[in-house]
């Protein structure tokens, strides 16, 4: 079926006007439209997501309609922060606008991936009687410690390298000037060019001014709503997509032990499309997602067999770029499932390990218990990378034996194959020789030939103990609590939600250490580790089997054998300097709309003294450069390019925190801005 394709404006609040570009079927309408409103600029840098837009309007036959929302790309307004309160107004009136067209059923479905997965949720919440149902893919309901920002407490360190990097530069871009002449906006587009510049504040700055969980984080938050109760205000059927290799999966089992009418598939994928990510089984998820709103906007057959579909992962061996992990799907109606049962392993009967780099000793507070002890390094967690893996760099985990060799760990053996489903969860005593300590729990399957694999991880900033894991509707607005030396904590880290199959023959390790760099920034002063060994439960949600799915996926064309291309992913140790580092690169040229094109570059550096984990550093670059079609003068072009520029370092006392901003024209210096500020650690 033939699409075509139109821009549209929609006036709002404060006479901010939203830009988008509707995309409809040649065909006798009216039609159920579906909503994507993102950041990611449609004309340029995102608009390789039009080719998702035309498959759902020339298959599928919806009209679809995709929105910058307000501040970014070709809309007007200030783009204060991610999902600011007027970001709801806003989308609560283009889903009005958009049901009021006399091409519209008056049915609007929402979707997206990401960001567009988080604003989807939060419409749902909103109850408006047109949003007839939502796809959420790769999104959390906690933007505090499920998201970019921070783990159990600890400020996310690589993370500080990309996403909240690059929107510095992004949201600094103009306007797309041929679109900005056509959508009527009137005034010059390097007028409102510079006026994004002088009123565009790093969202960074924001989120490093709230340390905590406080109500900036509950705004965005479904699992920390205003009134906590995000999930059962959500009237709507919601369908969400996860995937085990990317960081925004916690909210997987969750959400759909409390929302009302839930629909789930959960993959192996990282933080990419399904149909392209690694590690596959890759499956068609487009094709999922115009049968989940054929069904929930027009009526059309049941999606899916179950409401959920969720891969089990096998135990497959470790590479940074793995195209296919092990496993196999199974069916799920309820959660949790009525077959699963939590098994605790306790450390006491624990294989004997001699090889493990621990100082055992007697407590004497303790009655003869046995502690294990551990100067605590700060370059632990570099064979685990990052905890949301996206496109290359952002790679999949390595193997585990060099960090669990400066860890305390802990195995079992397995009797019988069982299968892990779940968040899990480890409950230990411990203390810090320092006034401050982090924990870091990783759970990892140890193979016949002594290979570690990364299962699941969590993290633990020990003056937030009273927070994580909390009650989703609780009060989190608790006061840090402080960490006396010497003095024992009990403490419960929560693993990230994942899958595993247990096998006979393999080993389960529990490593505890003191960091998990570059995953999140390391702890403000050097310390020393201790566990009572006979504290340690380790908690696991398992099954002996669950129903294998029946509903067979459609296949995706899986991940390009060239994604590694232009990449750049490395670490090493400098002996002399005493210090760990770690680099990532990547980037490339693409076209936009109305002839523009784009180059763009992501590179940074994070680095950590391997004497004293207080000293780290982070720093980075993110460029656009956009060659433009100028309205009304022939073939005259225009070069714009922003770059932003950030260095992260610390003491034992303060972050310091250093960015650039330099907008250029045609090469020469167009606007520029800096921003200094420190942080108490």
């Amino acid at each position: 079926m033939q699409v075509s394709e139109q821009l549209v404006s929609i006036a709002d609040e404060g006479g901010a006007v939203l830009a988008g570009t509707l995309y409809l079927p040649d065909a006798e309408g009216p039609f159920a439209t579906l909503l994507e409103a993102l950041p990611y600029r449609m004309s340029d840098v995102g608009a390789s997501y039009a080719d998702g837009y035309l498959r759902f309007a020339g298959e599928g036959g919806f009209a679809v309609l995709r929105i910058d929302v307000r501040g970014t790309g070709n809309s007007t307004g200030v783009a204060e922060d991610e999902y600011p309160d007027i970001e709801r107004r806003d989308l609560r009136t283009v889903i009005e606008w958009v049901a009021a067209q006399p091409w519209s059923t008056g049915k609007v479905g929402m979707l997206g991936t990401s960001y567009s997965g988080f604003n989807s949720l939060h419409m749902a919440m909103e109850g408006i009687p047109q949003l007839g149902a939502i796809a959420a893919m790769y999104a959390t309901d906690d933007r505090y410690t499920d998201d970019v920002h921070y783990m159990g407490g600890v400020l996310r360190a690589i993370d500080l390298i990309d996403y909240p990097l690059y929107m510095i530069a992004m949201n600094a871009l103009p306007p797309t000037p041929a679109v900005w002449a056509g959508a009527g906006f009137g005034g010059d587009w390097e007028a409102e060019w510079q006026r994004r510049i002088d009123q565009h504040e790093p969202w960074l700055l924001e989120w490093l001014r709230h340390p905590r969980p406080d109500a900036t984080w509950r705004r965005g938050s479904v699992r920390l709503g205003p009134r906590g109760d995000g999930y059962q205000r959500m009237s709507c059927p919601v369908l969400l997509i996860s995937g085990w290799a990317d960081g925004y999966r916690n909210n997987t089992f969750r959400a759909i032990e409390h929302l009302p009418d839930w629909h789930l598939i959960a993959g192996p994928w990282a933080h990419k499309d399904p149909s392209v990510a690694r590690p596959g089984p890759n499956i068609d998820s487009d094709l999922e997602l115009m049968r989940f709103f054929d069904q929930h906007l027009r009526g059309g057959p049941q999606a899916g067999a179950r409401r959920g579909q969720i891969f089990v992962r096998r135990p497959t061996p470790a590479e940074p770029d793995l195209a296919l992990h092990d496993g196999h799907w199974v069916e799920v109606d309820v959660w949790p499932p009525t077959h699963l049962r939590e098994i605790e392993y306790v450390a006491l009967d624990a294989l004997a390990n001699p090889g493990r780099p621990i100082i055992t000793e007697l407590d004497e507070q303790l009655v003869d218990d046995v502690v294990d002890v551990l100067a605590v390094r700060g370059d632990v967690g570099i064979t685990a990378w990052n905890s949301c893996a996206g496109g290359l760099p952002w790679g999949q985990p390595l193997d585990q034996r060099s960090d669990n060799a400066h860890s305390i760990t802990y195995d079992w053996v397995h009797a019988v194959e069982s299968m892990m489903m779940g968040n899990g969860e480890v409950a230990l005593r411990v203390r810090s020789s320092a006034s401050a300590g982090h924990v870091s729990v990783k759970l990892c399957d140890i193979a016949p030939d002594g290979s570690s694999t990364l299962i699941t991880r969590g993290m633990l900033d020990l003056a937030q103990r009273g927070i994580w894991p909390t009650d989703p509707f609780g009060e989190i607005d608790a006061p840090a609590q402080p960490v006396v030396p010497g003095e024992w904590i009990d403490v419960t880290v929560q693993f990230e939600a994942t899958t595993w199959t247990l096998l006979p023959g393999h080993r389960l390790r529990l490593a505890i250490a003191g960091t998990d760099w570059p995953n999140c920034w390391p702890a403000a002063q050097p310390f020393t580790r201790g566990v009572q060994r006979a504290s340690v439960r380790l908690s696991l949600p398992t099954a002996a089997a669950l129903p294998r799915a029946h509903n067979q996926f459609q296949p995706g064309p899986g991940p390009s054998a060239d994604d590694a291309e232009g990449v750049e992913w490395r670490y090493e140790t400098d002996v002399l300097a005493r210090e760990s580092r770690v680099h990532t690169r990547y980037g490339g040229t693409y076209s936009g709309t109305h002839g523009t094109t784009v180059t763009d570059v992501y590179e940074g550096s994070l680095g950590i003294s391997t004497v004293d984990l207080s000293q780290a550093w982070a720093t980075g670059r993110s460029r656009y450069d956009m060659t433009f079609n100028l309205p009304g003068s022939g073939h005259a072009v225009a070069t714009c390019s922003t770059e932003a520029t950030l260095q992260v370092r610390s003491d034992r006392d303060w972050f310091h925190v250093d960015i650039a901003l330099r907008a250029e024209r045609d090469g020469a210096l167009f606007a520029e801005r800096n921003w200094s500020e420190r942080f108490p650690r």
